[in-house]
């Protein structure tokens, strides 16, 4: 009997000792899982944030030609074409790609669309424009944030974001339409002179 016990209590130590080192490793992996987690968050959030600004960017580098609003919400712009032509059956569908069609092919509202296309333009300027006349205005170096707080107290319907009027500055810096100081670690946006102005002109032709 006593062989028996000490067997047993040997065995049951082992055990213990098994388990408790099972233990270990299981929430060593559990730390090294979680590590690798949080690093590929980190990594995603950043992505999105390149995502974000590029699209920005994208959208304020097109905004010259845009006839209203520079920066359309992401609905708008990732909606696809096909998505129109889907409801061929409905009468709804039929009747929109109609008014489309005549619009394209020049029927009876060509020039009401025209004309309204104008006074959309003249009644809301795109985002660009008022950046480069408020640059224009201004005498001194203005940061991205002060443009913004500028121009949203001139136009609140228009609910203009600071990160869309840095991406159109740096848009308009890029087509030589604007002028970039640094001070420090801050950034600051001027209008061109008389030469940097008539650079892209030249290059165009």
């Amino acid at each position: 009997m006593p062989e028996t016990t000490l067997s047993s209590t040997e065995l049951t130590s082992q055990y213990t000792a098994q388990v408790a080192k099972d233990l270990e490793r299981n929430a060593k992996e559990q730390e090294r899982v979680g590590a690798e987690i949080a690093a590929l968050q980190e990594q995603l959030l950043a992505l999105q944030h390149d995502h974000t600004v590029l699209v920005n960017m994208q959208k304020a580098l097109g905004a010259a030609d845009a006839p209203t609003e520079v920066a359309p919400s992401p609905e708008d712009a990732a909606v696809p074409s096909p998505r129109h032509e889907a409801p061929a059956k409905s009468a709804t569908g039929k009747r929109s790609r109609a008014k489309k069609t005549g619009t394209a092919q020049g029927g009876k509202t060509p020039k009401k669309t025209a004309a309204k296309t104008a006074t959309a333009k003249a009644a809301k300027p795109t985002l660009v424009e008022l950046i480069r006349g408020h640059l224009t205005e201004q005498s001194e170096p203005r940061s991205a944030a002060e443009v913004a707080t500028a121009l949203g107290q001139a136009h609140p319907d228009r609910g203009i974001k600071t990160t869309v009027v840095r991406t159109t500055l740096e848009g308009l810096v890029a087509k030589s339409q604007a002028q970039r100081t640094k001070q420090g670690s801050s950034v600051f946006y001027t209008a061109p002179g008389p030469k940097e102005e008539a650079q892209p002109a030249q290059a165009d032709r």
